[in-house]
């Protein structure tokens, strides 16, 4: 808790009638310190300090909270941004409270997608979020995803047939393309009933609506990287961006006009999520306490973000998981061991209790988020003027990204914090580390809600891929992840997966 002193110039006030009996003004610390501006560096003309971030943002951030402390400010050409990498700062900016809220102003990371109609790309404070926060929970509740667990094995068996092809021709290949591939054929049935045919042949392209919100999430981070006079362009990539989106909502649109035309039944929320075979099927029978659906024209803004952020965050997070199948040495193997312990194999139905049943599996999902988590800036934004732990002064209107990368990785939190480990799940710290010390969904009110369909994806989709095959990094060059992108993506790696011939003696484990 942020310790409140006051202050003299003779000395503290330590009691109430000090205080009052003191003539003079008195000060105010806050955990020892005098309020004060947020400190960064100085930057440079007209550009701030794009220059001292990218590309390396994340390596650059973690550089400045060194020199400059666990809030800083920076400025990219002209959009002023505050960043923390404390726990108990990001819990508060977490909130939503008199103090934060999630609103998407000019200087947000989601400004070039803002759009108050849908959950993720609007701001809180308003009508059109409350009504989809209420309907849109049930479709990714526990329950929801396992009447979904049977779809996400199909998925994952359907992708045999390409990945066995490359097999047999000798070839490595790019892992992002084929998890962005397999993370949205999954997304596609599950938000939209459709197949994507991503997996139709070995080399067959990627549908268009994944491919226009992928370059949209490019686009967006480009833009709002590099200033308000930017993003006004009426050409260039701003122009292509709004392009991008007008065409990505008129698809997705085109999907709610099909599923309209299909009688439906209604039904009470939790029962329509377990009913329904997609999302566009739930959201068009589910109805509220009162007989209520969500309006049409919020189920249409709604699918753009149910359907891209299914998929973005999911197959940059299974691509750095096999990441570190591949780059740390014995976690492929304790994987395998695992899942042959467990009796898994080629047969195996998977069920939520068996993908949550896996201690290993989860340990090495959970160090993976810690150390290279997709997500990496969850803006919130002041109400008013806040003085923040440590006597941060930050005026209103100022958004403040808890840094999940360096929060995750801050020395003081984490020991050996660069060190991928995942038995230190095991120890004492870390069951006791500080709230707020990991969160690779967010926390709060507006933390994902995707969170138990991403798990559940990642949890049946990589123990299938381990168990068939055997995964080889190839190549030698240094992983670079993509600096204008939105999520944090491995754009280089590239393995070769090799069908299993021979697995390990079981020992039979209790499931």
């Amino acid at each position: 808790m942020p310790v409140l002193a006051y202050q003299s110039p003779s000395g503290p006030l330590e009691t109430l009638p000090e205080i009052l009996q003191f003539s003079g003004p008195v000060a105010v610390t806050l955990d020892g310190q005098p309020v004060r501006e947020v400190p960064g560096p100085e930057g440079l003309p007209a550009v701030g300090n794009y220059y001292e971030i990218y590309p390396d943002h994340l390596g650059n951030h973690n550089r400045l909270f060194q020199k400059y402390g666990p809030v800083l400010v920076t400025n990219n050409m002209g959009r002023q941004t505050y960043l923390t990498n404390d726990p108990a700062v990001g819990l508060l900016a977490f909130s939503e409270s008199q103090y934060f809220t999630k609103k998407i102003n000019k200087n947000h990371p989601l400004f070039g997608l803002k759009d108050n109609t849908a959950i993720f790309l609007g701001d809180t404070e308003t009508a059109n979020w409350q009504l989809a926060h209420k309907y849109l929970p049930p479709a990714m509740s526990p329950k929801a995803i396992r009447h979904y667990t049977p779809l996400m094995q199909r998925t994952a068996r359907e992708s045999f047939p390409v990945f066995d092809d490359l097999d047999r021709r000798g070839e490595t290949w790019n892992v992002y393309q084929y998890m962005l591939k397999l993370a949205s054929q999954t997304i596609g049935k599950f938000a939209l009933d459709i197949d994507l045919g991503h997996f139709a042949s070995t080399d067959a392209p990627l549908h268009s609506l994944v491919s226009d919100i992928a370059h949209s999430l490019a686009l967006n981070k480009k833009v709002t990287s590099r200033g308000d006079w930017y993003a006004r362009l009426p050409f260039g990539d701003p122009a292509l961006l709004r392009e991008i989106r007008a065409r990505m909502y008129a698809a997705l649109a085109e999907s709610v006009d099909k599923a309209l035309k299909n009688p439906v039944t209604a039904l009470p929320l939790h029962d329509a999520a377990v009913e329904a075979t997609c999302v566009i099927d739930y959201l068009l029978r589910a109805v509220d306490g009162q007989g209520e659906k969500l309006p049409l024209d919020l189920v249409y803004s709604n699918m753009v973000v149910v359907t891209g952020a299914g998929f973005t965050t999911t197959s940059s997070l299974l691509s750095w998981l096999l990441y570190c199948v591949v780059t740390y040495p014995g976690n492929q193997e304790r994987l395998l061991q695992e899942l042959v312990d467990y009796g898994v194999n080629n047969e195996t139905t998977w069920t939520p209790e068996l993908a949550n049943g896996l201690p290993f599996l989860d340990k090495f999902v959970k160090e993976t988020q810690r150390l290279h988590n997709p997500s990496y800036q969850p803006g919130r934004t002041t109400k008013k003027e806040v003085i923040i732990p440590g006597g941060y002064r930050l005026p209103e209107d100022a958004v403040l990204i808890p840094a999940i990368h360096a929060i995750h990785t801050n020395p003081n939190l984490w020991d050996n914090p660069q060190h991928f480990d995942p038995d230190r799940w095991d120890t004492e710290a870390v069951k006791n580390r500080p709230q707020g010390s990991y969160v690779p969904f967010g926390t709060g009110p507006r933390g994902c809600i995707g969170f138990n369909l991403a798990l559940a994806e990642v949890k049946i989709l990589l123990p299938e891929l381990v168990y068939r095959y055997e995964f080889t990094r190839q190549g030698t060059d240094t992983i670079e992840y993509d600096p204008e992108f939105q999520l944090i993506r491995p754009i280089n790696l590239y393995v070769r997966a090799k069908r299993r011939t021979e697995y390990p003696v079981a020992n039979p484990k209790k499931i």
